[in-house]
């Protein structure tokens, strides 16, 4: 029986209340003695790393597995990084909705490890803990002007138009005519595929509604991406570059001369890269058909590349209240291979904008002062997913390897660590005896004023998003007050 996964019954069915510290957890693990047997291993973070991790954990026939997420609702990074109009790479939810309904593993919304509960309190409370929490900041430009209004992370800018809580006052600015997106990898071309998406495509999706009506007003015709090095080091994908070439209403601009030689380079290029490139190529040397030719002709919105600048200052307009422009290093490359570093060659140009989002890739943060990180690279130190020093402490994901790779990537690397706390398991490496497990940190919570949302509760909320959706033949109409929801709740 205990490998079956029943559903979960609910927290509000503990016979008795625990006590309120975890100091005194020791009495209280002598009363939780017949689950000797049963490994509690708490995850933080319910992204695809979260989730793919307790799929993994839940393989061990005992293991009880909690995911604590700050945000009251789950699914990271899936809901709040996704674009709108890719909702085919948004059916893992299905997998981890499976997960979620296992009877051996429970959510725990709307608790902010670090703030409402600490790492060594888990730590207490649990066998074993892997933080799973992502890559939540940006990396800055660290440049002049990045301060201005109308400069502002792809990352901010993302989390607005899907619904995360904390960017829903970024407001941005799209009566400009033209914008800069520093950055050449999927994100960046995200970015821009939103931006110049005539807004009746863009109905039929979860896209949130104040970011569906900010673009409708959006004044927006032009959008460049801007990368330090040239078109055989770009960090987008195939599949994302073919989209933004047969977006409606919009043509694309590359320069020949950038492409100029690449042809011949092509020979000792890996088969993913090459196929790219050639794509890219085809684009920008070949002459279009007459069908194509003539949508490009009427198309309004233009989006470009701009290899080999680097950017060097935010022009302020001249009230200074605004972004003007980008002062952009020209660059030239130099090594071979992955080692191609772009170097200035001294020659600048300003590229005329009113809008300017950085895409230079995610970082993490730490989470508390007992787990080591390394602020340079931006993770958690580990080998193969055991934190540094720490035994009982694991870590998956962006914040294990760095915000890199699809969701796939995270799949291996999250059932890797997941293998790895299962192998320290079976070896006797984590502690012995029973843990009170969620007991203990409900009580905590409790004591703290703070009301954890389940996963039953969260399907209330998306029973609610999908009814205020169907009412304008939209898959949901995503909630992005946590109050709203958690006065929807009750709590």
């Amino acid at each position: 029986m205990a490998s079956r996964c029943w559903r979960w019954w609910g927290r509000s069915a503990w016979p008795w209340t625990p006590p309120l510290s975890v100091g005194s957890i020791p009495s209280f693990r002598h009363q939780f003695s017949t689950q000797e047997t049963t490994p509690q291993i708490c995850v933080v973070g319910s992204g695809p790393a979260g989730f793919y991790t307790a799929q993994h954990l839940l393989k061990h026939p005992q293991a009880h597995v909690d995911i604590y997420e700050k945000q009251p609702v789950p699914f990271g990074l899936v809901r709040f990084g996704v674009a709108p109009d890719h909702p085919e790479v948004k059916n893992v939810i299905n997998t981890f909705t499976q997960t979620a309904h296992c009877g051996r593993c429970a959510f725990w919304g709307n608790v902010e490890v670090g703030r409402d509960v600490t790492v060594p309190e888990l730590r207490e409370a649990y066998h074993a803990v892997v933080l799973s929490y992502g890559a939540e900041d940006h990396r800055a430009l660290e440049i002049p002007g990045e301060e201005l209004p109308g400069v502002c992370s792809a990352r901010a800018f993302v989390g607005w138009y899907n619904g995360l809580p904390e960017n829903q006052e970024l407001k941005p600015d799209l009566s400009c005519d033209t914008a800069v997106i520093l950055g050449q990898g999927n994100v960046a071309l995200d970015v821009a595929r939103i931006l110049l998406t005539p807004p009746e495509h863009l109905e039929k999706t979860d896209i949130t509604k104040a970011a569906l009506d900010v673009l409708r007003q959006s004044r927006v015709k032009t959008v460049w991406l801007v990368g330090r090095r040239g078109p055989l080091q770009v960090a987008f994908t195939i599949k994302e570059l073919r989209e933004m070439i047969q977006l409606p209403g919009t043509r694309p601009i590359l320069d020949p001369v950038d492409f100029l030689g690449l042809q011949d380079r092509l020979k000792e290029v890996p088969r993913p890269r090459k196929r790219l490139t050639e794509l890219l190529l085809r684009t920008a040397m070949e002459k279009p058909g007459p069908e194509e030719a003539a949508r490009r002709a009427s198309a309004s919105r233009a989006w470009g590349l701009r290899f080999f600048r680097s950017p060097q200052q935010v022009l302020p307009s001249p009230d200074g209240r605004g972004a003007a422009g980008v002062r952009l290093a020209v660059t030239r490359l130099e090594g071979v291979g992955e080692a191609t570093r772009a170097v200035p060659t001294g020659a600048m140009e300003d590229l005329p904008c009113g809008l300017v989002l950085s895409s230079i890739g995610y970082k993490s943060r730490p989470i508390d002062p007992s787990v080591p990180f390394d602020s340079k690279l931006g993770v958690i130190p580990n080998v193969e997913g055991r934190v540094t020093d720490v035994p009982g402490l694991y870590c998956s994901g962006w914040v294990k390897r760095g915000p890199t790779g699809v969701i796939a990537t995270t799949m291996t690397d999250s059932f890797l660590t997941g293998q790895m706390l299962l192998q320290d398991l079976k070896a006797g490496l984590l502690p012995s005896g029973p843990r009170p497990g969620s007991a203990a940190i409900q009580a905590l919570l409790s004591s703290r004023g703070v009301q954890p949302v389940s996963f039953s509760d969260w399907e209330k909320l998306d029973a609610e998003e999908v009814a205020r959706g169907q009412g304008t033949g939209r898959p949901r109409e995503k909630l992005v007050d946590p109050q709203e929801m958690l006065h929807l709740l009750g709590h």
